[in-house]
């Protein structure tokens, strides 16, 4: 199974591109806000694979990024929701934007992306929200202290956490805590590791 291409890109439309990898060219089909992301033909390019094989086909989805092809794996996961449609979805909304409408609950926000509907928007959050909180919590960003201020730090681990469902001024305080406690530079991953397990105890 193919999970990632790097080659020359020798084409590219809004619907998808292909690359030369060692004299090979594979299409590869992507959204929108991968398409943004590419080069001039004729220039390197490392897409992130996803390889779905059909019946009668197989074709390749290409990602920008991993998150990008974490989410459209999840995507495709929801009951309803092909490959094609999955695409559609993040040609309309950014992969964190994603990540956050469905970890929030923000049904509102879903209905705004063209072709989800209510029915749809409210199944995506059922099936796929608790997975997102997780991505909120550990993937999704990984700045770390020297790139943001120590409020900014705080303040994205703060709505990691409230997303978690812990309650605002606990996570506030047990996030003081760790920040007088540690006071070395740190990943937003590892502070929220270390203030999930000083809440645990």
């Amino acid at each position: 199974m193919i999970a990632r291409i790097s080659g020359l890109l020798i084409f590219k439309s809004l619907s998808h591109a292909i690359v030369d990898a060692h004299g090979i060219g594979y299409r590869i089909f992507l959204p929108l806000t991968t398409f943004y992301e590419l080069p001039d033909t004729s220039q390197p390019v490392t897409l992130h694979i996803h390889t779905h094989v059909k019946d009668d086909a197989i074709n390749l989805f290409g990602f920008y990024s991993s998150e990008e092809k974490e989410v459209f794996q999840l995507m495709i996961s929801v009951s309803g929701i092909g490959p094609k449609l999955a695409l559609n979805i993040l040609s309309g909304i950014s992969a964190g934007e994603l990540i956050a409408a469905v970890s929030q609950g923000d049904l509102n926000r879903l209905i705004r992306i063209p072709g989800v509907g209510k029915k749809m928007a409210e199944r995506i959050i059922l099936e796929l929200k608790d997975k997102m909180i997780k991505m909120v919590s550990f993937e999704s960003v990984d700045k770390d202290i020297n790139a943001l201020s120590t409020d900014e730090l705080k303040g994205d681990a703060l709505s990691a956490l409230i997303n978690l469902g812990y309650k605002n001024q606990s996570a506030k305080t047990a996030l003081d805590r760790i920040i007088n406690e540690f006071p070395e530079p740190m990943t937003l991953e590892n502070l929220l590791k270390r203030t999930l397990k000083f809440l645990a105890v």
